[in-house]
């Protein structure tokens, strides 16, 4: 078969090839093939809130390339393709292009269409709208990423599909949650939580970052039980009526005298104990700090480990409550009450001031401030009811269990482990799994009320059959009309994190519960590959997961990709907006030139955006389809390879096979990739000059018939060996003239080229003749001679013995009438004497 066309482009060969794989089911994935056949891919699920960017095509490029691999070494892929479309983003999304706002109270109103255009105000609507709303746009979105993945060419068996908020992901979460609680592995309890003013949610350690902030130091002055007084420094004033003790370090002389004594709050005149512990810092302001319920996390750990009195001011929505704590002057805290921080601070300095119990002026200071990764205000916390998972922050036994899980996993690079384990070491608390949403999966239990109407947390009631939304189903054992009424039930209000359903993407994808037969046979995952910022997330949490539920990590091996960089060496995020919008780049430059870009960046690397890369492939691909035209003007056949240029270029191949392997096998595509060019373009320059003369001769030659044989084969590898990176050009160029997908050809081997390999062969023959066809050229060109004028003396002088035996091809591509050889020491020279 050569069905080669008159003019080979790149254009279109995308909708060719995405439409005939999908009609042909070419990445299918066989369930019905053992464990050992199987490869399987912990498929991130991308965020469903808007657009994806360009920094997912080049992560998920890599993971591509990988399944593209293994696909072609025999195994059976299982390349599934989730959409995370729970959770705050999505929420957020669905706010701003409807123009609607979530009202938990509102009944649910079965006719209720959104306004075509979003009004200036937010549209206050129903749980059920919203969530409606939610699904909607999710839906739409899905669609939009699908299309991108299948043009960039993802080899993802699109009928493996799932969603974190569908009926069996639902399932799978509440399943998992009932599981760790059975085993007291969840709990719920009412602590100091971080909380998000803006959008009225607890906050989880791995979703915080720092950020600086100008702030100031304040400097109190505390009267003392026996007279005199003490100062200490705060940033935050407006705290005040919240102090529950002041502390200092063990060993700070300074203070040691009043360790068991008491002080006095200016303005509020409330006695608070002087207590010791090793986390204050003698070097710090004044060396001796309030105590606060709560400023901040040291706090909470004071609070807890001196078993110190809660005095909450906080509220949730980031207002100073309307009443004081007991014990506070209810006179002096109206001047701060339902107040924001920053107001409620300018009053407190105000009475301070008024007091005389401010000492000098404000000292300007920079300090980091925690904040919500998503949220653009400073987190507060406050003390509120939250489910949790035991994740090792306060259990050293399971901390170690989960660094021993990390030390079983094969890393992609491999010292990116060290980030997992400095996380699971640096855990200060459990995992808080709760959120104060709308659109995500429920938690699936209830409480019974008790004669008065007051819940029972301590017994939750937990659903017969899942999924459940116990905000409008109803507990065994109950009726509809017992809800929120003395002696019946009320619902958990809450939803989980998005984290606690994606964090078992394995089982979802696999399914667990539901299919149990697949689940045998794909779990665990044998790769997850995902970016290194989220290895404190979504890799830590899914290994706790599999680690609580099957004694298991949930995949053996984590291929982690860096970021993509903007011309800054800026990271590039939608929050920054710095980012590249990629369906625009995949029309412009082609799919597979993108591609090489991203399989450019080696793993967890950092990678600058760079369109010049872009380029580059787009001109690797066409040369792939010119090569392959004039590759195949020729008779091609499988024969005996006899000539010593052929057999060294097949030489050479096997062992840029040799060394793609080796890079695939240990996740390193790029370095795959590097190789396979490098040859590539030696093989058109050099090779293919050298050869042609030869190719052109009589089919009865068997010259000539080794030189079809070589190139026939040398062919069938270069496509081969691109083909994970560059399916399109590949596919097309391999449809020219073989049968099937190239994608489920078999990858080269060395068995293929054992018959043409002669070990006695000295080493760098296709170097030797393609340097001297290389001082050929650049002679005639500086002489200003077309390249088929004719050299009538050539002499190369050099190390070289064995430039006999291609100096047939020598002469034949440079037109050369003689040709001498003189060994002698140093670099290759040649003495070309034009005609």
């Amino acid at each position: 078969m050569n069905n080669v066309p008159d003019k080979p482009t790149l254009d279109g060969i995308e909708r060719k090839w995405r439409e005939t794989w999908a009609e042909q089911g070419t990445y299918a994935f066989d369930r019905t093939a053992p464990r050992v056949k199987v490869f399987s891919i912990d498929t991130p699920p991308p965020t469903v809130s808007g657009s994806l960017h360009v920094g997912h095509v080049f992560s998920y490029t890599h993971a591509d390339a990988v399944a593209r691999y293994r696909r072609m070494t025999g195994r059976e892929v299982f390349y599934p393709m989730g959409w995370d479309d729970n959770g705050l983003p999505t929420e957020r999304r669905v706010q701003n292009y409807y123009g609607v706002q979530c009202d938990p109270s509102l009944p649910f109103d079965p006719t209720f269409e959104p306004p075509d255009n979003p009004p200036s105000r937010p549209l206050p609507i129903s749980r059920r709208n919203f969530v409606e709303l939610c699904q909607r746009l999710t839906a739409i979105d899905e669609q939009a990423y699908e299309d991108l993945w299948r043009q960039l060419g993802l080899s993802v068996d699109w009928s493996l599909q799932y969603s974190t908020i569908n009926d069996v992901s639902r399932a799978v979460s509440q399943r998992a949650f009932l599981r760790n609680l059975e085993r007291g592995e969840a709990y719920v309890a009412d602590a100091p939580t971080l909380w998000d003013v803006s959008f009225r949610t607890a906050v989880a350690q791995a979703e915080l970052e720092d950020r600086e902030r100008q702030g100031a130091y304040y400097r109190l002055a505390f009267g003392l039980a026996g007279g005199g007084t003490v100062h200490i420094e705060t940033t935050r004033p407006e705290l005040l009526p919240a102090c529950v003790a002041l502390v200092a370090h063990p060993d700070d002389e300074r203070y040691q005298k009043l360790f068991g004594t008491t002080a006095t709050t200016p303005v509020f005149g409330v006695e608070v104990p002087i207590r010791a512990h090793p986390l204050a810092q003698p070097d710090k302001g004044s060396g001796i700090a309030m105590i606060c319920t709560f400023g901040d996390q040291t706090d909470v750990i004071w609070w807890r480990e001196l078993d110190l009195p809660t005095r909450p001011v906080m509220g949730r929505d980031g207002r100073l409550l309307p009443t004081p704590p007991e014990g506070i002057d209810a006179g002096v805290y109206a001047a701060l009450a339902g107040k924001t921080a920053f107001s409620a601070k300018e009053a407190m300095v105000s009475l301070l001031r008024e007091a005389g119990a401010l000492d000098g002026e404000p000292r300007p200071t920079t300090q980091k401030v925690k904040f919500y990764e998503k949220g653009d205000k400073p987190l507060e916390i406050v003390t509120t009811r939250q489910w949790y998972i035991r994740n090792g922050g306060r259990d050293a036994a399971l901390r170690s269990a989960l660094i021993d899980r990390g030390r079983e996993m094969t890393w992609s690079p491999a010292f990116m482990r060290s980030r997992f384990e400095n996380w699971v070491e640096g855990l200060a608390g459990d995992w808080i799994i709760s959120r104060q949403r709308f659109f995500g999966v429920p938690i699936p239990v209830w409480y019974p009320l008790d004669a008065a109407g007051e819940p029972d947390y301590s017994s939750p009631i937990t659903p017969s059959s899942l999924p459940v939304d116990p905000s409008s189903d109803t507990p065994p054992g109950y009726r509809e009309d017992q809800r929120d009424q003395p002696g019946g039930f009320i619902a958990d209000p809450d939803i989980m994190d998005t984290w606690a359903t994606s964090s078992l993407t394995p089982e979802i994808a696999g399914g667990w519960g539901t299919d149990d037969d697949l689940f045998q046979r794909v779990f665990p995952m044998d790769l997850r590959p995902q970016g290194h910022d989220i290895i404190r997330t979504w890799l830590f949490a899914t290994v706790l997961r599999a680690h609580q539920e099957f004694g298991s990590l949930p995949f053996r091996t984590t291929l982690l990709s860096g970021w993509i960089l903007d011309p800054d060496r800026k990271k590039m995020s939608k929050s920054k907006g710095n980012t590249v919008t990629p369906m625009a780049l995949l029309e412009e430059f082609g799919s597979d030139a993108v591609r090489y870009w991203s399989v450019s960046g080696r793993p967890g690397t950092d990678t600058a955006f760079d369109t010049g890369q872009m380029k580059v492939g787009r001109r690797l691909a066409i040369k792939i389809l010119n090569a392959t035209k004039f590759v195949l003007r020729f008779d091609l056949h499988e024969g005996e390879v006899t000539e010593p240029l052929d057999r060294a270029m097949l030489g050479d191949l096997a062992s840029v096979v040799a060394d793609a392997t080796r890079h695939f096998e240990a996740y390193d595509y790029a370095r795959a990739m590097e190789r396979t060019e490098q040859f590539f373009w030696t093989f058109c320059d050099d090779y293919l000059e050298l050869v042609k003369e030869r190719a052109y001769g009589s089919a009865d030659d068997p010259a000539t018939r080794s030189a079809h044989a070589a190139l026939a084969l040398a062919l069938r590898t270069l496509l081969r060996l691109f083909a994970p990176m560059l399916p399109f050009v590949t596919e097309e160029a391999w449809s020219w003239w073989q049968e099937g997908s190239v994608h489920r050809a078999p990858w080269p081997s060395a068995d293929e080229f054992a018959p043409a390999l002669d070990p006695g062969l000295p080493a760098g023959l296709l170097t030797l003749a393609g340097t001297v066809l290389g001082l050929v050229r650049k002679a005639k060109s500086e002489a200003k001679q077309s390249m088929r004028s004719e050299v009538a003396r050539l002499v190369v002088r050099g190390p070289e013995a064995s430039f006999a035996l291609v100096s047939r091809d020598v002469l034949a591509a440079g037109v050369i009438r003689s040709v001498t050889t003189e060994a002698v020491e140093g670099p290759l020279t040649a003495e070309i004497e034009l005609a």
